[in-house]
């Protein structure tokens, strides 16, 4: 079962397409947005507890097909046991962190538009 909202999922989903497009619809003007976006993707992921972290790691493995769907509880035993560095840091090193979070969340039976749809405002 899967210790993290979708909610908080979906948040981390729209940061990073914001910061992989460089656009940060709530930064001033002579901001830097992607500073500014990256910081706050990474903060919000660090202050996760260790169960979100290590089911939001599952998540995206499941969505880069490391693990089946069927495999969420060996796939989060994994996320804990083998974790050697920040799971912020280990997550953010990964290009397409959005698009594997959604097919994992897809893969779950779990809609990622919807929970998008239900992010109005940051967690």
């Amino acid at each position: 079962m899967l210790q993290i909202s979708p909610d908080k999922i979906a948040h981390i989903i729209i940061r990073a397409r914001e910061y992989d497009s460089g656009v940060n619809p709530w930064a001033h003007s002579g901001s830097r947005p992607q500073h500014g976006v990256r910081s706050e993707l990474h903060d919000f992921i660090a202050n996760l507890n260790e169960d979100e972290q290590a089911s939001l790691v599952a998540v995206m493995w499941i969505g880069r097909e490391s693990f089946e769907p069927e495999e969420l509880e060996e796939a989060i035993e994994t996320a804990r046991i083998e974790r050697t560095t920040p799971t912020e840091d280990y997550l953010m090193g990964e290009p397409r962190l959005a698009d594997l979070l959604e097919s994992g969340l897809e893969a779950l039976g779990i809609s990622p538009e919807d929970a998008e749809d239900d992010v109005t405002r940051p967690v």
